[in-house]
């Protein structure tokens, strides 16, 4: 009998995953059979789930902050072995052929795959992904955590981590920064950013005061609601929250000339609005994706902070309860899979 392992699938947006035994897949060309010691649990995910991305792979095992070991290794890969502690992200692949291929930015690529959407994630014990795109993470136990607590730290700098860094950087030199929604993504980058010496503002969903605490406990100068206008203007905003409405928000909130970002794959609509808080050259952009320099240049950067996140652990049955308590804005820092 093929060996098995426990996963939690999607067969249909809209209902809960459901607890299996699938074959431990097998390795293609490229490709590295990851053990998954821990996954976090994404607001990306939660819009696979519940059918706000279009067109999944199903059934499909989500997850794409992993961090794990190489099992096995498939034909062609070269400079891996079993054993050596890597992370899987979201990027999973891309064409290498156009346009965006061939001018560097591989995050816009025309025929992409994406870990725990369009291939298979780390809801599992095991996963397979492509060896150009995984990242090591050398060894568990550096920084002061060890074993399993260092693998459940690092899993959301594998997305969290890596869409709020490159989000960050779209913002430009902005010294007063807003963060809208301070969640996963956020409590790190607002660590990044203190560490450059930005004053941070965080706006959460309207009487957190749990979150407001925890955004003054990791160095943020102001901590309201996303309601409230801030006490200063602000150079640029980052919108973590998947709220079309904070977009005329927070243009209100920053100077002219200043930027406000949407980090996220996925927003409801943003509502019509006066044309003068947009004037006075101020920038409206959206961040899609990662690439592999990304995820290179915030990895070697974390360390030196030092980013420290803030997790909640769940065993991998429990991925609804994790996937429910993000939904519902239950969670502090984020939430990790550990199988």
């Amino acid at each position: 009998m093929a060996e098995t392992m426990r996963a939690m699938i999607l067969e249909r947006a809209g209902v809960p995953l459901r607890p299996a035994r699938l074959p431990v897949p097998e390795p293609g060309d490229g490709e590295v059979l990851v053990k998954v010691s821990a996954c976090g649990v994404c607001r990306t995910d939660l819009h696979v789930v519940d059918g706000e991305l279009p067109e999944p792979k199903l059934p499909l095992v989500p997850g794409h902050e992993i961090v794990g070991t190489v099992a096995k290794t498939g034909p062609g890969v070269a400079g891996m072995a079993p054993g050596e502690r890597i992370g899987v992200p979201w990027l999973g692949h891309t064409c290498g052929e156009c346009r965006y291929c061939r001018e560097g930015r591989e995050n816009l690529c025309d025929q992409p795959g994406f870990t725990g959407y369009t291939i298979d994630g780390g809801y599992a014990e095991y996963c397979v992904a492509d060896a150009r795109y995984v990242f090591p993470l050398g060894e568990a136990g550096k920084g002061g955590q060890e074993g399993q607590g260092a693998d459940e730290a690092a899993a959301p700098l594998l997305c969290a981590g890596l869409i709020g860094y490159r989000a960050l950087r779209m913002a430009g030199e902005a010294k007063v920064l807003g963060l809208y929604g301070f969640g996963a993504a956020a409590h790190i980058v607002a660590q990044v950013a203190v560490h450059q010496g930005r004053t941070v503002h965080a706006f959460t969903r309207p009487g957190d005061h749990a979150a407001q605490a925890f955004a003054l406990g990791l160095g943020a100068a102001w901590a309201g609601s996303s309601d409230e206008p801030p006490p200063e203007e602000l150079d640029a905003a980052i919108l973590f929250a998947p709220v079309g409405a904070l977009v005329p928000a927070a243009l209100r909130a920053v100077r002219k000339g200043g930027t406000v970002v949407a980090a996220g794959i996925h927003m409801s609509d943003i509502p019509g609005f006066a044309y003068s808080i947009l004037w006075g050259e101020r920038v409206v952009r959206s961040v899609a994706n990662l690439t592999r320099a990304d995820g290179e240049e915030f990895l070697a950067l974390a360390p030196k902070v030092p980013v420290t996140t803030h997790t909640r652990a769940y065993p991998l049955e429990a991925a609804n309860e994790a996937l429910s308590d993000l939904r519902s804005g239950a969670l502090t820092g984020a939430a990790v899979l550990v199988p």
